[in-house]
C-alpha cells in the first residue's frame, strides 16, 4: 500500500475510533469539533474524509456492523460442520463482546445510541435483514434461530440497565443458547 494510501486508512480509523469514543461520551449529537479534536485532526481533515455528521455516524455503525460480522465469523469453530454452526458464532461472538460483565462495553452503548439516526437506522435495518438471512440458511428452525439471537441480543442491551452483566449469570445462559442451536433436548435447562 502506497504511504498516502496508509495514511488515509490510518486517519479514517483514527476519526472513526474518536468518533466511537466521543459518541458513548457526549451522544449521537456530539460536535464535529470534539470529535476532531480528540482525533488530533483539524475539523477540514475530518471533513475531508466524512462530509457530515450523518455521513460519519453511518460509517460509524458499518464499522460497527464490520467488526461484529468478523467476530462472528471469527467465533466459528473450523471442526464443526453442523447445523447451527453460525448461529452459534454469533452467539459466542455476542457473549465474548460483553466481557467479563463488569461494565457496559462501549459498542453495546455505541450501537443504541447510533440506533437513533435516521440514516443508520435504516442501514441497521439492511443489516438485520441479511444476518435473518444468513442465520436463517445455518440449518436451524426459524423459530430456535429468533429465540437464540433475541436472547443473544437481548443480554447484550441488558447490560445497559444493569451496568453490566453478572459473569456467571451470562455464561450459563451463553452455554444455554449454544446447547439450544444444537438442537439438544429441552428448551428448559434441568440445574
Amino acid at each position: 500500500m502506497p504511504p498516502r494510501e496508509r495514511d488515509t486508512a490510518r486517519t479514517r480509523r483514527v476519526v472513526l475510533d474518536a468518533a466511537a469514543r466521543a459518541v458513548v461520551a457526549h451522544g449521537a449529537r456530539v460536535s464535529l469539533d470534539l470529535i476532531a479534536r480528540t482525533a488530533g485532526v483539524s475539523k477540514g481533515g475530518l471533513l475531508h474524509h466524512f462530509r457530515t455528521r450523518e455521513q460519519l455516524l453511518l460509517e460509524l455503525a458499518r464499522d460497527l456492523a464490520e467488526q461484529f460480522t468478523t467476530a462472528v465469523h471469527a467465533a466459528v469453530d473450523p471442526r464443526d460442520h453442523a447445523r447451527g454452526r453460525l448461529v452459534r458464532g454469533y452467539v459466542r461472538a455476542t457473549f465474548d463482546g460483553l466481557g467479563d460483565g463488569s461494565t457496559v462495553p462501549e459498542h453495546v452503548i455505541l450501537a443504541a445510541t447510533l440506533a437513533g439516526v435516521p440514516a443508520v437506522a435504516e442501514f441497521l435495518h439492511e443489516d438485520n435483514r441479511i444476518w435473518s438471512e444468513a442465520l436463517d440458511a445455518d440449518g436451524l428452525d426459524p423459530d430456535r434461530v429468533r429465540l437464540i439471537t433475541l436472547a443473544a441480543d437481548g443480554a447484550a442491551v441488558a447490560s445497559l440497565y444493569g451496568g453490566g452483566t453478572d459473569p456467571d449469570e451470562a455464561r450459563h445462559l451463553r452455554d444455554l443458547l449454544i446447547r439450544l442451536s444444537r438442537d439438544e433436548g429441552p428448551l428448559v435447562d434441568a440445574r
